[in-house]
């Protein structure tokens, strides 16, 4: 990312390379299938922006009759998804870690860092990059840096879809390939809407993230320990029963958490399971029409994605954090449809006017606070 007194606190070069080499290969095509699903998942994307438009009453046509979206869309193999999350790594952490450079040699651990350098922090990215390289099947990218092989839009964001991924999903779960490709384009198409038709949500997003980071109190000794305990996971490592239960269940974030940072994490909590909630609700309100085995492939990814692949899979879901983004697929759906149900779509919108209109982490959990809050208040109601 940078180099500070000639030391590179992560080598981001060597967390790209050693992502790829230990990324599991992808599901085997031919030279035309691979083709041919690039193609269709383009197609897809074009045509969910329709679908996702109309369902949502969010981004409008413009005069021309299209969306207002500036985000390219991109299909990209596992490298391709490895390098463009390693460019926004270091964009967001850029602070974090300029600020963990100037304490290093004066906090404990800080000499163990120093004498370690970048090399083996970036070796153990690497490998955590790796083992999620292969999950993903889609993804936003609202903070991307351009590049010649991976352009942005104007407002810095690109959508990424994981051509290896969703064959390899699809084959697993043997459901009808071209049903599936579509659904996921639905649930990423959302993601590209909620932030070009909301023109604030980007630099709400940031800031939040911005002033977590800016609240880190964690020496660099035991951020390096805790990506080296990850890393020994994936390689099964880590002697079983080495941790008690109680350490066993912290991940990477709640190590870095001030008594500010959970108050921003919660704000934080909270949009993210409105975004990823939004997305869910977005991709089965608009599958019976256009999807026609949606029930089939809904039911088949959600056992999925609440199973994971084995006690290695789980134990680092745990560790990263994984298993609060799967509570929040599943609370934020919970509150969308609570709210669709109680106020229409156009009265779930208010969710979009500005900062102040967004969900609480407990109205999350609780959607009749949050239309008590903003539609009865907002309508003029005791």
């Amino acid at each position: 990312m940078t180099s500070i007194g000639g030391t590179e606190m992560v080598d981001w070069n060597l967390a790209v390379a050693t992502a790829t080499r230990f990324v599991r290969p992808g599901p085997e095509v031919s030279r035309d299938e691979a083709r041919a699903i690039v193609a269709e998942l383009r197609k897809h994307a074009k045509s969910s922006e329709a679908h996702v438009r109309a369902f949502t009453r969010m981004a409008q046509p413009d005069a021309t009759g299209e969306a207002p979206h500036d985000t390219p869309v991109l299909v990209v193999d596992r490298p391709g998804w490895i390098k463009a999350n390693v460019a926004g790594f270091r964009a967001v952490l850029k602070p974090l870690l300029a600020k963990m450079e100037d304490r290093r040699s004066a906090v404990p651990g800080g000499a163990v860092l120093g004498a370690v350098g970048g090399k083996v922090t970036g070796v153990e990215l690497g490998m955590l990059l790796s083992f999620l390289a292969s999950r993903v099947l889609g993804q936003y990218e609202t903070f991307a840096p351009a590049s010649r092989d991976l352009p942005a839009g104007a407002q810095g964001g690109r959508l990424l879809l994981v051509a290896p991924n969703i064959v390899h999903v699809e084959r697993e779960l043997e459901v009808e390939p071209h049903d599936f490709r579509l659904w996921v384009c639905l649930h990423e198409e959302t993601h590209r809407t909620q932030f070009t038709a909301v023109p604030w949500l980007r630099d709400h997003i940031e800031g939040e993230i911005q002033a977590f980071l800016g609240e880190t109190d964690i020496d660099p000794g035991t951020l390096l320990e805790r990506l080296r305990e990850a890393a020994q996971s994936l390689a099964g490592a880590k002697p079983e029963g080495e941790e008690g239960e109680e350490e066993s269940s912290r991940s990477l974030v709640d190590l870095v958490q001030t008594p500010a940072q959970r108050e921003i994490l919660g704000r934080l909590t909270a949009v993210m399971s409105l975004l990823e909630g939004h997305a869910d609700y977005v991709m089965d309100g608009v599958g019976p029409d256009v999807v026609p085995s949606v029930a089939e492939i809904r039911e088949k990814f959600q056992k999925r994605r609440a199973s994971g692949a084995g006690r290695l899979d789980q134990a680092l879901r745990k560790l990263l954090g994984l298993d609060a983004k799967l509570r929040q697929y599943r609370d934020g759906e919970r509150f969308v449809s609570a709210v669709v149900e109680e106020v229409g779509m156009d009265g779930f919108n208010r969710v979009w006017t500005s900062p102040n209109t967004l969900p609480t982490k407990q109205e999350i959990a609780k959607p009749a606070d949050w239309v008590a809050r903003v539609h009865r208040k907002a309508d003029g109601a005791p």
